[in-house]
């Protein structure tokens, strides 16, 4: 990987602590999987130390969700086979893991070239202020959160994103990463002219 896709590097020391544990990794052995010291990991975990771009990049592709178990894939299929608008991405780097037809008629673009691609660049301001949030709210450090938010919209042709009503949920997969469901909840009606009026 060139290129670290997380849009906030603070979020991966929640997402380290519960990679280590669920996998039952002690910090030294992550320190020799990441090619730092043990005292490095324990200050990254702890947020006294900021993770540079570089160090970033080799934790990435460790704490990425993927869907590799039996029950990985049977959430992906839930999300699939949705009547909602509804996806599932990676909870660290927005990469699209799976997608509803609904949410996909939504796309400008296959479906199946934004698999993989982490959404982060056509995020709205709304949404990357949610995004910011998070830390202080403590997402990361309970088993399961949930937060809604108004998305506001964007001006993209590719991912166009209107204003609407979305709610975040966190999912532990079994290897420890974590993923993310993002539900469209509602979307404000077109007021008529006489409501303008």
């Amino acid at each position: 990987m060139d290129a670290t896709t997380t849009p906030y590097p603070h979020a991966v020391a929640a997402t380290l602590r519960r990679w280590r544990a669920l996998r039952r990794i002690k910090q030294s052995h992550a320190a020799e999987l990441f090619g730092v010291s043990q005292s490095t990991v324990s200050r990254w975990e702890a947020g006294t130390l900021t993770i540079g771009a570089e160090d970033l990049a080799r934790i990435e592709p460790w704490l990425v969700a993927r869907l590799d178990s039996p029950a990985d894939g049977a959430l992906a299929r839930l999300v699939n086979f949705n009547a909602l608008p509804v996806h599932l991405v990676c909870d660290l780097t927005h990469r699209l893991l799976a997608c509803s037809p609904s949410r996909a008629a939504e796309f400008c673009a296959p479906v199946s070239t934004l698999m993989g691609k982490s959404l982060w660049p056509f995020a709205t301001e709304a949404i990357q202020a949610s995004e910011a949030s998070l830390r202080s709210a403590g997402w990361g450090d309970r088993p399961a959160q949930s937060v809604e938010f108004d998305t506001g919209c964007n001006a993209s042709t590719l991912v166009p994103i209107r204003d609407s009503r979305c709610r975040w949920t966190r999912f532990t997969l079994s290897d420890g990463t974590v993923a993310r469901l993002v539900e469209t909840l509602e979307r404000p009606r077109t007021r008529t002219r006489r409501q303008r009026d």
